[in-house]
Parts: C-alpha cells; structure tokens; sequence
C-alpha cells in the first residue's frame, strides 16, 4: 500500500479545518438570523428577515477573508482571522447588505401588488429579473470587498455590477449554488450549516473572484508589486 505523503495528509486537514471552522463561524455571526429563519414561519416573518438579514453580509465577507488567506498563504487561522476580517470589514458589508435588503423589499412589494394588475405580464418578470441580478451582485461585492478593504461602496457595486453583466455565466452558476445552499438549509438545516454551507460558498467565492479578477485581483496584485 502506497503512503500518503505528508503534505497529502496537511491539504486533507487542512481543508477539513476550514470547513468545520468557517461553518461555525459563519454560523455564530449570523446566529439571531439562522434562530428567526428556523423557529418561526418565514412566509410571516419576511419582513423581519430581511432586517436581520443584514448580518449575513459581513459574515460572508469574513467568510471569503479566511478562503482568500487559505488559497494564497495557506493560513489555517479560521477563528481570528474570521473575526479580524468582520471587524476590518463590518461597516461596509452591513452596508451593502443594508442596500441589498432594501432592495429586494421593494421588488418584493412592487411584485406582489403589480401581480393583480393588468400589467403583471410585462412587470412582473423584469421586476423578477431586477431582484435576482441584485442577489447576484451581492457575493460579488463582497468578494471585492474581502479582496479590497479600502474600496468606496460605490466602486465595489460598479465594478461588481458590470463584470457580473459580463460574465453572467458565472454569475448563474453562483445564484443556483445560492439558491441550492438556501433549499438544503429549508430541509436539512443542521446539515446545511454544520457541512455544506463552507464548501458551497467556497465555490461561490471562487467563482466571484474569477469574475472579478480583470478589475480587482490583478489590479491589486500590481498595485502590491509596485509599492
């Protein structure tokens, strides 16, 4: 029987470490969100979900900090490193996460009132269409925002706004893993959060920053090279 070489075992650690730690994690900072979506019925308490739902922001930006440390550095410090990330970043993510919920609320409303309108067959759809583009952006901005800290809001939702346009291949495939995550958590929540929440938004992660890496990771990797 062949051995399995020591940096065989490290990768295999290495990559259970981050995933049972980033899920905890991700867990804790959006607790009161994950209790409200579990204990209660969501088609009551939308409205408040979307409130509270404002916290996952910051954690996914944590989230995709300690992915970003682990594919570059190989750094396996999950539990500060995650903190560290939502303090340096917190401000913002809630920010965007505020402007996100805004957002959707109003497609929401608009959505159900124009639906018993006679102009439900041409509004409806575009308002549809508005509200997933506003889901599909928000990974992205985070993702930039994990990559650059200093960035003003205003340039995280452009730039993620047009290459996520672009390249929307990519951004499908990140909505429907999000779509997959949000499915899995409604039926399997205990699984959903305790196993496939890191590796799913891992995926997310990479995708984004691949979408991203023409206006926010070379650049930034230049812009390191030459200071």
């Amino acid at each position: 029987m062949r051995r399995i070489s020591p940096d065989t075992f490290t990768l295999v650690f290495g990559v259970a470490y981050i995933g049972l730690m980033g899920n905890a994690m991700f867990l804790v900072a959006c607790l009161p969100v994950v209790f409200l979506a579990m204990f209660t019925d969501p088609a009551q308490t939308w409205l408040l979900l979307a409130i509270l739902g404002v916290l996952v922001a910051p954690a996914l930006a944590a989230l995709f900090s300690v992915f970003r440390a682990y594919s570059e550095e190989g750094s396996l410090e999950v539990v500060r490193g995650f903190w560290r990330s939502w303090r340096a970043t917190a401000r913002k993510a809630l920010t965007i996460g505020a402007l996100v919920s805004i957002a959707l609320v109003i497609l929401v409303l608009d959505i159900r009132v124009l639906t018993e309108t006679s102009y439900a067959g041409l509004t409806v759809p575009l308002l549809a269409v508005l509200a997933v583009l506003v889901v599909a952006i928000t990974p992205l901005a985070l993702a930039a925002l994990a990559d650059v800290p200093d960035a003003r809001i205003r340039d995280l939702l452009k730039v993620s706004a047009l290459l996520g346009v672009r390249r929307w291949y990519l951004t499908a495939l990140s909505v429907i893993i999000l779509i997959t995550l949000i499915a899995f958590f409604a039926y399997r929540p205990a699984l959903a959060l305790g196993l496939a929440a890191t590796p799913l938004l891992y995926v997310v992660w990479a995708n984004s920053r691949f979408t991203l890496k023409p206006a926010v990771v070379d650049v930034e990797i230049t812009t390191t090279a030459t200071s």
